[in-house]
Protein backbone atom coordinates (compact mmCIF):
# COMPACT_ATOMS: atom_id res chain seq x y z
CA UNK A 1 0.00 0.00 0.00
CA UNK A 2 1.70 3.27 -0.50
CA UNK A 3 2.55 5.63 1.73
CA UNK A 4 2.15 9.72 2.40
CA UNK A 5 5.73 9.94 2.04
CA UNK A 6 5.45 8.22 -1.47
CA UNK A 7 2.54 10.34 -2.37
CA UNK A 8 4.66 13.49 -1.85
CA UNK A 9 7.53 12.34 -3.40
CA UNK A 10 5.56 11.78 -6.32
CA UNK A 11 3.94 15.27 -6.29
CA UNK A 12 7.34 16.74 -5.45
CA UNK A 13 8.91 14.84 -8.61
CA UNK A 14 6.17 16.03 -10.88
CA UNK A 15 6.19 19.24 -10.34
CA UNK A 16 9.02 19.45 -12.03
CA UNK A 17 7.18 19.37 -15.57
CA UNK A 18 6.70 22.86 -14.67
CA UNK A 19 10.07 24.06 -15.65
CA UNK A 20 9.49 21.98 -19.50
CA UNK A 21 10.68 25.09 -21.91
CA UNK A 22 6.97 23.94 -23.90
CA UNK A 23 5.11 24.05 -21.26
CA UNK A 24 6.58 27.74 -19.55
CA UNK A 25 6.41 28.93 -23.63
CA UNK A 26 2.89 28.17 -23.54
CA UNK A 27 1.43 29.51 -20.23
CA UNK A 28 3.38 32.87 -21.50
CA UNK A 29 1.57 32.85 -24.60
CA UNK A 30 -1.75 32.16 -23.08
CA UNK A 31 -1.35 34.89 -20.30
CA UNK A 32 -0.49 37.11 -23.23
CA UNK A 33 -3.61 36.42 -24.82
CA UNK A 34 -5.79 36.70 -21.69
CA UNK A 35 -4.00 40.15 -20.81
CA UNK A 36 -5.13 41.45 -24.20
CA UNK A 37 -8.45 40.51 -24.07
CA UNK A 38 -9.17 42.14 -20.56
CA UNK A 39 -7.35 45.18 -22.06
CA UNK A 40 -9.80 44.82 -25.16
CA UNK A 41 -12.58 44.94 -22.47
CA UNK A 42 -13.34 41.43 -23.45
CA UNK A 43 -14.20 38.58 -20.99
CA UNK A 44 -12.97 35.18 -20.12
CA UNK A 45 -15.08 32.27 -20.14
CA UNK A 46 -13.62 28.95 -18.78
CA UNK A 47 -15.47 25.65 -18.80
CA UNK A 48 -14.41 21.94 -17.54
CA UNK A 49 -16.09 18.61 -16.13
CA UNK A 50 -15.42 17.01 -12.80
CA UNK A 51 -12.67 18.16 -10.97
CA UNK A 52 -12.08 20.39 -14.49
CA UNK A 53 -15.31 22.04 -13.03
CA UNK A 54 -14.09 23.01 -9.89
CA UNK A 55 -10.84 24.68 -11.27
CA UNK A 56 -12.56 26.95 -13.62
CA UNK A 57 -14.99 28.22 -10.42
CA UNK A 58 -11.57 28.66 -8.82
CA UNK A 59 -10.11 30.65 -12.11
CA UNK A 60 -13.17 32.58 -12.34
CA UNK A 61 -12.70 33.17 -8.81
CA UNK A 62 -9.75 34.74 -8.79
CA UNK A 63 -10.68 36.85 -11.66
CA UNK A 64 -13.54 38.16 -10.75
CA UNK A 65 -12.79 38.57 -6.54
CA UNK A 66 -8.68 39.26 -6.29
CA UNK A 67 -5.79 37.19 -6.44
CA UNK A 68 -2.55 38.88 -4.58
CA UNK A 69 -3.80 42.52 -5.26
CA UNK A 70 -6.90 44.54 -4.22
CA UNK A 71 -7.79 45.80 -8.13
CA UNK A 72 -11.33 46.22 -9.52
CA UNK A 73 -12.44 43.20 -10.63
CA UNK A 74 -11.73 41.38 -14.11
CA UNK A 75 -14.54 40.03 -16.25
CA UNK A 76 -14.76 36.23 -16.26
CA UNK A 77 -17.80 33.65 -16.06
CA UNK A 78 -17.37 29.89 -15.54
CA UNK A 79 -20.06 28.11 -17.51
CA UNK A 80 -19.87 25.46 -14.73
CA UNK A 81 -21.71 26.99 -11.80
CA UNK A 82 -25.54 27.42 -13.52
CA UNK A 83 -27.31 24.21 -12.74
CA UNK A 84 -30.87 25.69 -14.09
CA UNK A 85 -28.59 26.26 -17.79
CA UNK A 86 -26.82 22.88 -17.26
CA UNK A 87 -29.99 20.80 -16.75
CA UNK A 88 -32.26 22.42 -19.36
CA UNK A 89 -29.67 21.69 -21.89
CA UNK A 90 -28.36 18.51 -20.98
CA UNK A 91 -31.73 17.55 -21.23
CA UNK A 92 -33.29 19.40 -24.11
CA UNK A 93 -30.07 18.80 -25.99
CA UNK A 94 -27.78 16.31 -24.61
CA UNK A 95 -24.85 17.20 -21.99
CA UNK A 96 -22.63 17.19 -25.09
CA UNK A 97 -24.22 21.28 -25.73
CA UNK A 98 -23.89 22.20 -22.48
CA UNK A 99 -20.91 24.32 -22.80
CA UNK A 100 -21.04 25.30 -26.28
CA UNK A 101 -24.59 26.54 -26.24
CA UNK A 102 -23.27 28.99 -22.95
CA UNK A 103 -20.19 30.38 -25.26
CA UNK A 104 -23.23 31.20 -28.09
CA UNK A 105 -25.09 32.77 -25.76
CA UNK A 106 -22.64 34.66 -23.40
CA UNK A 107 -19.25 34.81 -25.89
CA UNK A 108 -18.70 37.98 -28.18
CA UNK A 109 -16.03 38.52 -30.35
CA UNK A 110 -12.49 38.69 -29.15
CA UNK A 111 -13.44 37.12 -25.89
CA UNK A 112 -11.41 33.90 -24.60
CA UNK A 113 -12.40 30.61 -23.63
CA UNK A 114 -10.50 28.32 -20.87
CA UNK A 115 -11.25 24.99 -21.61
CA UNK A 116 -9.95 22.53 -18.99
CA UNK A 117 -9.21 18.55 -19.38
CA UNK A 118 -7.17 16.09 -18.20
CA UNK A 119 -7.53 13.64 -20.94
CA UNK A 120 -8.43 16.48 -23.43
CA UNK A 121 -11.42 14.35 -25.07
CA UNK A 122 -14.38 16.08 -23.68
CA UNK A 123 -16.91 15.72 -25.71
CA UNK A 124 -19.08 19.01 -24.78
CA UNK A 125 -15.38 21.00 -24.39
CA UNK A 126 -14.67 20.21 -28.40
CA UNK A 127 -18.22 21.45 -29.12
CA UNK A 128 -18.09 24.81 -26.85
CA UNK A 129 -14.40 25.08 -28.64
CA UNK A 130 -16.12 24.86 -32.09
CA UNK A 131 -18.33 27.41 -31.37
CA UNK A 132 -16.05 29.74 -30.13
CA UNK A 133 -13.95 29.72 -33.11
CA UNK A 134 -17.84 30.13 -35.10
CA UNK A 135 -17.85 33.66 -33.06
CA UNK A 136 -14.13 34.36 -33.26
CA UNK A 137 -13.46 34.11 -29.56
CA UNK A 138 -10.15 33.11 -28.92
CA UNK A 139 -9.39 29.49 -27.09
CA UNK A 140 -6.93 28.20 -24.62
CA UNK A 141 -6.59 24.42 -23.84
CA UNK A 142 -5.13 23.63 -20.13
CA UNK A 143 -5.22 20.04 -20.97
CA UNK A 144 -3.14 16.60 -20.09
CA UNK A 145 -1.88 13.62 -21.34
CA UNK A 146 -1.32 14.57 -24.82
CA UNK A 147 -3.63 16.60 -25.11
CA UNK A 148 -5.92 14.96 -26.81
CA UNK A 149 -8.27 16.15 -29.81
CA UNK A 150 -8.79 19.72 -27.74
CA UNK A 151 -4.62 20.06 -28.11
CA UNK A 152 -5.00 20.16 -32.16
CA UNK A 153 -8.16 22.48 -31.83
CA UNK A 154 -7.54 25.13 -29.79
CA UNK A 155 -5.33 28.37 -30.65
CA UNK A 156 -3.02 27.95 -27.33
CA UNK A 157 -2.57 24.24 -25.92
CA UNK A 158 -1.05 24.08 -22.35
CA UNK A 159 -0.10 20.43 -21.93
CA UNK A 160 0.75 18.91 -18.50
CA UNK A 161 1.80 15.92 -20.35
CA UNK A 162 1.08 13.46 -17.72
CA UNK A 163 -1.17 10.48 -16.93
CA UNK A 164 -1.73 10.78 -13.49
CA UNK A 165 -5.59 12.83 -12.96
CA UNK A 166 -4.74 14.45 -9.94
CA UNK A 167 -1.04 15.19 -10.44
CA UNK A 168 -2.70 17.08 -14.04
CA UNK A 169 -4.91 18.20 -11.80
CA UNK A 170 -2.08 19.80 -8.99
CA UNK A 171 -0.14 21.29 -11.92
CA UNK A 172 -2.88 22.72 -13.38
CA UNK A 173 -3.56 24.62 -10.63
CA UNK A 174 -0.72 25.78 -10.23
CA UNK A 175 -0.39 27.13 -13.25
CA UNK A 176 -3.92 28.87 -13.13
CA UNK A 177 -2.24 30.70 -9.97
CA UNK A 178 0.98 31.72 -12.21
CA UNK A 179 -1.66 32.88 -14.65
CA UNK A 180 -3.67 34.91 -12.37
CA UNK A 181 -0.39 36.06 -10.67
CA UNK A 182 0.57 37.78 -14.23
CA UNK A 183 -2.77 39.18 -14.85
CA UNK A 184 -2.43 41.34 -12.33
CA UNK A 185 1.13 42.58 -11.96
CA UNK A 186 0.82 43.29 -15.77
CA UNK A 187 -2.75 45.00 -15.83
CA UNK A 188 -2.12 46.67 -12.03
CA UNK A 189 1.30 47.17 -11.49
Amino acid sequence: MRGVSEIFREIYEFRNILLDRELTSSVEKATQLLIETLKNGNKILVAGNGGSSADSQHLVGELVGRFLKERKALPGIALTTNTSILTAIGNDYSFDKVFSRQVEALGSKGDTLIVISTSGNATNLVSAVNTAKSLSINTVGLLGCDGGKLGSLVDIPIIVRLHSTPRIQEIHIAIIHTICELIEIELFN
